[in-house]
């Protein structure tokens, strides 16, 4: 009888170590998760803040060396190239933070850690 009691008694922490491993699990995929969101956000702050400054630059420039009245220097894509360009490298970061879930939902990206998971216990 006291061999049943030590097995329920191994068995009762072993589920207590399991439940405090997914927890630990689920708080490191939390906290990666809000520093990606954290780090889009500061990009996005320093793509916003660059980009004004290189613009009035630009439209500065064009209005003084060439000449230019303001609304023939503001439609100048000198003006825009880089919010364009570096808005393709943000729209895929965006993606990367964002879109992910798109194409592959929570549900199969847990099944997939568990799946992994499991093939590696043995290993």
């Amino acid at each position: 009888m006291g061999g049943e009691k030590n097995k329920r008694i191994l068995k009762q922490k072993e589920l207590v170590v399991e439940r405090d491993y997914i927890e630990e699990h689920k708080y490191l995929l939390a906290k990666k998760r809000v520093e990606k969101i954290k780090g889009f956000y500061w990009h996005l702050v320093v793509y916003i803040i660059v980009n004004i400054f290189i613009s009035t630059v630009i439209v500065l420039g064009l209005m003084n060396e060439d000449k230019l009245t303001f609304t023939k220097a503001i439609s100048n894509f000198g003006v825009y190239a880089t919010w364009f360009f570096w808005g393709i490298g943000m729209f895929f970061h965006w993606l990367g933070v964002f879109g992910t879930n798109m194409f592959f939902s929570k549900d199969w990206e847990q099944r997939k850690v568990k799946e992994y998971m499991k093939n590696n216990k043995l290993k």
